[in-house]
């Protein structure tokens, strides 16, 4: 009988040790949006975060529809309580998540509006690609123009130019 026991008690914690960690919430105010996918979250406790849009990109400040996007994205969060599912940090220290407000998924509200792109090399949500050709068919937001430039394509030439110069 306690060898049942000893062979039990060592399944469940190979049960436990493989459960995933839980998903990180973060909650606040929105106090400040930089562009059409960034935005500043105050926290409960008084401490702010910058949040990144997990799967989607703005086009940039200088860039068509740069500011619209930002408008957009001011719209849905400035001074609205936001909850963010944090899904990675990126480069900066920035928490990469998925907002929601209101009952609305802040970053499907975005594609909807054709004012992001799906970034498919960091997200390949199947719903997500189908708001982009969406917006796309519909042409609307960014996709009224008639070669809108990908955020990550401007940025590269932005780049190559400062080479360029320097």
């Amino acid at each position: 009988m306690k060898w049942i026991t000893y062979l039990l008690l060592l399944l469940l914690i190979a049960c436990n040790n493989q459960q995933q960690e839980p998903e990180l919430t973060l909650s606040g105010k929105v106090v400040g949006v930089a562009d059409g996918d960034t935005f500043t979250l105050l926290l409960l406790n008084n401490t702010t975060k910058k949040i990144r849009l997990h799967g989607v990109d703005a086009p940039e400040r200088g860039q068509a529809f740069g500011t619209v996007s930002r408008q957009r994205l001011s719209e849905l969060v400035f001074q609205k309580g936001v909850s963010v599912v944090q899904t990675d940090t990126d480069q900066y220290g920035r928490v990469v998540g998925i907002a929601r407000v209101e009952g609305l998924v802040v970053n499907e509200e975005m594609l909807r509006s054709g004012l992001v792109w799906h970034y498919t090399e960091y997200d390949d949500n199947p719903r997500w690609a189908e708001l982009e050709r969406e917006a796309r068919r519909k042409r609307v937001g960014l996709w009224s123009e008639r070669a809108p430039v990908a955020p990550w394509e401007w940025r590269r030439a932005q780049r190559e130019a400062r080479k360029r110069a320097a």
